[in-house]
């Protein structure tokens, strides 16, 4: 809902309409997506409400689904909720395929999927922006470098994390190197399967 806005209140959730208004919002969306959608993506979720309206729009309309939180640290969502009560809120719905974070800071995110491993075995995402902060209209900060991303990237598998990608400020310089890191990691594990199989 706060992408929609357009007022950067999907970092914060600080909606100013009621948890009706939340709800038609996902509903009428969903109704249109779910005919023709595999999967329908709900990102950049940034507080409790939003999390609980969600998941009731996908128990009238139990479409597969993912749920992506927006953080501010690596324990809360936006508005100042643990992202663990975030989660909770969807992860009551067998169609909720996934759960995870993106949009945040990169350097947050090992220990939020941390966070999320504890409470959950379904798939974990993680596309956090590139390292930039959103404030007063425009993005600062600084952006990580590719490399820099393929590093911590290997963190937050190590955590747990099964989907990895980029968001906001992300390029395809960032993601081109997370694919290259992805096909490394498959050779690697295909090789050691091998060497096993030649030694038993």
């Amino acid at each position: 809902y706060g992408a929609y806005l357009a007022d950067g209140s999907e970092y914060r959730g600080d909606y100013a309409v009621d948890d009706a208004a939340l709800r038609r919002f996902h509903r009428e969306r969903l109704e249109i997506l779910a005919p023709l959608a595999e999967l329908v993506a709900f990102e950049t979720i940034p507080c409790l409400r939003e999390a609980e309206q969600i998941a009731a729009v996908l128990a009238e309309h139990p479409v597969p689904a993912w749920v992506s939180l927006c953080c501010r640290d690596d324990a809360h969502v936006g508005h100042g909720e643990p992202i663990e009560r975030c989660a909770q809120a969807v992860l009551d719905l067998p169609c909720v395929v996934a759960v995870g974070v993106n949009c945040c800071a990169p350097v947050h995110v090992e220990g939020l999927v941390s966070r999320l491993r504890a409470i959950t075995s379904r798939p974990l995402l993680a596309y956090p922006n590139a390292g930039e902060r959103y404030a007063d209209g425009s993005w600062c900060g600084d952006r990580i470098a590719p490399d820099e991303l393929v590093a911590l990237a290997e963190r937050w598998h190590a955590a747990g994390a099964r989907l990895i990608g980029g968001c906001c400020r992300t390029t395809p310089h960032h993601i081109a190197a997370l694919d290259r890191w992805r096909r490394e990691r498959g050779r690697s594990a295909h090789s050691a399967s091998s060497s096993s199989e030649c030694s038993t």
